[in-house]
């Protein structure tokens, strides 16, 4: 590769939204080397050959965020938002732990299924509702999910009569804690999952159609594309992967908190999308940037912690990172820097013509 050509490829790189999200991960790893130059050391559990370390520890508290996240990426890119996410983990937990605690058989495998497979049912009736709102009923999107995302923690409460349900199941339990190759089996069916939808919006046309829904939705309409239907699927799809994110956190303490599971996670999304580039307004989305804005979430959390950071600053430190990471993606930050790197040009000298001209007018 030439150097031009590498410089051309350096420069589109630092335009991509993305890469300042990389920086960030660096930049808090860093932060964390220098308190213990040890943090990063990754070593084998000799005693069933399980990765072990703080790298992993993000790796599996990311899994959680990289569901919403992606699901939040594409609600936005038809320029709607999906406020219940927080909301429908809980729903789901409720459902999977009251299930499971009333079944019993902590070993079983067909019960540790059921609750799955009805943790995600509900939470696609929640998302399918929340279409439904905003697709046929006309509602804003953010009433519509607002309304679900207040509904949804007292559904949960009802589920489980206001108290925290405990279950155990072994099957269930290794979702979440288990390892497979060395690695959290909760990352890798996360890494999964988004692999599989990346695959199916940007292998074929449903990407395109999202982003038209979101760029002009009655231009798409004239286009032949219904946005009704679409609006609907990517709601529930949405739900369902809030449904997943719910069982990868109440399966790591086999507990339900309805007042916990899910707290302020739609936040975390809808950071976690805004650092990967796609645009709130709608019609531009990037699976691969909400991964990296998920990961800088849970690198972030880890961070707080790890610095011994008060639970009441905590927020706080959170905002600083954010902002001056969204003020790095800011094409008119960057082009203010620009500026200032540029020196100043020298004064051209006029031509005989010109000042022949000059002494004319004056």
């Amino acid at each position: 590769m030439s150097t031009a050509a590498r410089t051309s490829w350096l420069r589109e790189l630092v335009r991509k939204p993305f890469f300042w999200g990389l920086i960030a991960i660096v930049a808090l790893l860093a932060l964390n080397v220098v308190k213990d130059p040890n943090y990063l050391a990754v070593t084998v559990n000799p005693a069933n050959g399980n990765l072990v370390g703080n790298v992993v520890d993000i790796l599996r508290a990311s899994a959680p965020i990289l569901m919403i996240a992606v699901g939040m990426s594409l609600v936005i890119a038809t320029g709607g938002i999906d406020l219940s996410v927080g909301s429908v983990m809980a729903v789901s937990g409720a459902v999977a732990m009251v299930f499971m605690k009333d079944a019993g058989q902590s070993g079983s495998l067909g019960v540790a299924l059921g609750a799955i497979g009805l943790a995600l049912l509900v939470s696609a009736v929640l998302g399918a509702v929340n279409g439904v709102l905003v697709a046929y009923v006309g509602l804003q999107p953010f009433i519509s999910t607002l309304i679900m995302m207040l509904a949804g923690r007292g559904i949960a409460k009802v589920i489980t009569e206001g108290q925290n349900t405990s279950a155990t199941n072994d099957p269930f339990r290794w979702i979440a804690n288990g390892f497979l190759v060395g690695l959290p089996v909760v990352f890798l069916f996360a890494i999964a999952i988004v692999l599989v939808v990346g695959f199916v919006v940007r292998r074929s046309a449903l990407g395109l159609m999202i982003e038209a829904i979101g760029i002009n939705p009655k231009a798409s309409r004239m286009a032949g594309i219904r946005p009704s239907g679409l609006l609907l699927t990517v709601y529930i799809l949405s739900a369902v992967l809030a449904g997943i994110a719910g069982i990868m956190s109440v399966g790591t303490v086999m507990t339900v908190d309805v007042s916990r599971t899910g707290y302020q996670m739609e936040l975390d999304a809808i950071l976690a999308v805004v650092i990967g580039g796609t645009s709130l307004s709608g019609g531009k989305f990037s699976i691969g940037g909400a991964v990296v804005g998920a990961l800088l979430i849970a690198t972030l959390d880890k961070t707080v912690v790890f610095l011994g950071i008060s639970s009441s600053a905590t927020p706080a430190f959170k905002a600083i990172v954010i902002v001056v990471l969204c003020l790095l993606q800011s094409d008119r930050v960057r082009s203010w820097f620009v500026q200032r790197r540029r020196p100043p040009q020298a004064p051209v000298e006029p031509t005989p013509a010109q000042q022949q001209k000059q002494e004319v007018a004056a």
